[in-house]
């Protein structure tokens, strides 16, 4: 699978899914920052939380990495801390960044990005290699995720209105971004990479849209357009508007709730953590 060009934006990313970095209390508990930590953050989108984690290590030190150019540039713009840096780098080959995999980290956190960074089955175990090298003997790795089920109708319903506008199933399920796992499926592969499990759970989270805007960026359809953006590059350009129309008028009476007319998506989240043996 080749590198995916930049879809990503701090802008839109805030519109469409503003509510991700700010779920984020029980994974940040596991994590635990002690003031002194050394703490590699995989996937560190435009770098809040990882500003959030580098507050509280007074005398240690957080690096976030990130394959979006547009996420880094902004991370680096945002942040000025002395113990908080940021790098561009695909997370799918964290071993080509020779200080993350040098066996310094104390921990390694990621938080709403291995759903993506799993995509390709070519690429799984060597996350998940480079992540053990990357660690101290004992280091924990502590991630949230997409966990099996996540936006299940969200995903269903771009599957089946491609397939409705002509596009072969087996297109549509390839141009698939994402990869939600079982709780497992993770403890296996954690476990076969050389960790010992100490935590992995699923949570059904029922997550409220942002806010409908005038220029589509946010509630719903933004979601769908950013969120399933390689999965609506499978048509021309001109017809994706009509497909994300398509979509959320099949998700209206699924997704809204009737007290009120707020939309929510059923998010389902994978929480770990894992101990380098």
């Amino acid at each position: 699978m080749s590198q995916p060009s930049d879809k990503w934006s701090s802008e839109a990313y805030s519109a469409a899914a503003g509510f991700v970095p700010k779920l984020t209390t029980t994974v940040l508990s596991y994590l635990a920052p002690k003031p002194t930590d050394k703490i590699l953050d995989i996937g560190c989108g435009d770098g809040p939380l990882t500003a959030q984690i580098a507050a509280s290590l007074p005398r240690g030190q957080i690096l976030g990495l990130d394959a979006s150019a547009s996420f880094i540039q902004t991370a680096q713009d945002k942040n000025s801390s002395q113990n908080c840096n940021f790098k561009l780098q695909d997370c799918r080959r964290v071993a080509e960044c020779a200080e993350a995999v040098d066996g310094s980290w104390d921990k390694v956190f990621s938080n709403a990005a291995l759903h993506w960074i799993l995509r390709d089955p070519s690429t799984r175990d060597a996350v998940f290699k480079d992540i053990h090298s990357a660690l101290k003997p004992g280091g924990a790795f502590v991630f949230e995720m997409g966990g099996k089920g996540n936006v299940e109708a969200v995903h269903a319903t771009i599957l089946s209105v491609l397939v409705a506008n002509g596009i072969s199933l087996s297109t549509a399920r390839e141009a698939c971004p994402w990869f939600f796992p079982s709780n497992v499926w993770m403890t296996q592969q954690l476990q076969k990479s050389g960790f010992e499990v100490e935590k992995c759970e699923l949570e059904y989270r029922p997550t409220k849209c942002t806010a409908k805007s005038a220029d589509g960026s946010g509630g719903l359809e933004g979601w769908v357009k950013l969120m399933g953006a390689e999965m609506l590059n499978v048509v021309e350009e001109n017809k994706r508007g009509d497909i994300v129309r398509q979509v959320c008028d099949v998700l209206e009476t699924v997704v809204t709730r009737e007290e009120d007319g707020s939309q929510f998506l059923n998010y389902v989240r994978l929480r770990a953590v894992a101990r380098k043996i």
